[in-house]
């Protein structure tokens, strides 16, 4: 998918290092222009330099915090005065939060991962969708987690956070359909990343043994590679991925390539999306 975004502008949020970097980097190697933009300057200029040796397309950095809505307006503004509108959003800037049980979290670290991780993804769209909705067109791609889906001890912020991001992408799919804009959420699968390093750092008795004895052995084995999230990200922001909307992704385990052929099958279904286990659904009277 060398050409898969050419004429695309995107902005990839938390894109300093990480997963969001290497996004940036295949977004731009696929031909699109790129506004990069997270809290740490020193280390987003390092990101956008990696993005412009990996192709032609103009790539803009902007320092600010994905949880403070007016950096996302400021950053959407940009994009589209000086890109000319966003086609693509990408909501990756996350954080793990507090590590613990819940009652032994500090209270103020428990709401800023929800402002990082729900907030600042609800602010960036609430920012983006307006311009999507008078070009009637646009991709968002929202970063969701192994927390969606299975319960997550001792990371309840971060559980908590984003089992909202995956119910708000569905949601915000559905107020989107007339307007032509799909929203999907993507689980990268386990990354060798900051987050990593922070569980390995606080060890087995606020991580839990089972969970930081499965981070020493995903550190030694290398974990899933960013290419593979960053691939899905590009096919979510790419015209072939038309009409697949309201869906959580799987890089690793889905077999998303081939979604195109069951576009009609899937779109009237349940496939992909939360949802409740009632008895009837394992036999039960």
């Amino acid at each position: 998918m060398s050409d898969a975004l050419a004429g695309r502008t995107a902005i990839v949020t938390g894109a300093s290092r990480g997963l969001g970097r290497a996004i940036a980097v295949r977004f731009v190697a696929a031909g699109a222009d790129v506004l990069l933009t997270a809290r740490d300057g020193g280390a987003l200029e390092e990101a956008a330099g990696e993005a412009r040796a990996a192709g032609s397309g103009r790539v803009l950095t902007m320092a600010g915090d994905a949880a403070d809505p007016q950096a996302a307006a400021a950053a959407v503004a940009r994009a589209e005065a000086e890109l000319g509108g966003v086609t693509v959003l990408v909501n990756n800037a996350g954080v793990y939060g507090p590590i613990g049980r819940v009652e032994d979290n500090d209270w103020d670290e428990w709401v800023q991962a929800l402002r990082i991780n729900l907030i600042g993804t609800v602010a960036f769209c609430r920012a983006a969708v307006p311009g999507m909705r008078r070009r009637g067109y646009g991709k968002i791609v929202n970063l969701s987690g192994g927390g969606a889906t299975a319960p997550l001890p001792r990371f309840s912020a971060y559980a908590a956070s984003k089992a909202a991001v995956v119910r708000f992408t569905e949601t915000l799919a559905e107020e989107l359909l007339d307007a032509h804009v799909d929203v999907n959420a993507i689980a990268p699968g386990a990354l060798n990343t900051r987050l990593l390093d922070e569980v390995i750092a606080a060890g087995p008795e606020r991580a839990g043994q089972a969970f930081f004895d499965r981070s020493l052995k995903q550190r030694d084995d290398g974990g899933v590679p960013l290419e593979k999230g960053a691939e899905l990200a590009v096919f979510l922001a790419s015209a072939e991925s038309d009409g697949i909307s309201g869906r959580l992704l799987s890089a690793v385990w889905d077999d998303w390539a081939r979604l195109p052929e069951k576009r009609e099958v899937l779109a009237p279904s349940d496939v992909y999306t939360l949802r409740r286990i009632v008895p009837e659904d394992r036999g039960w009277k």
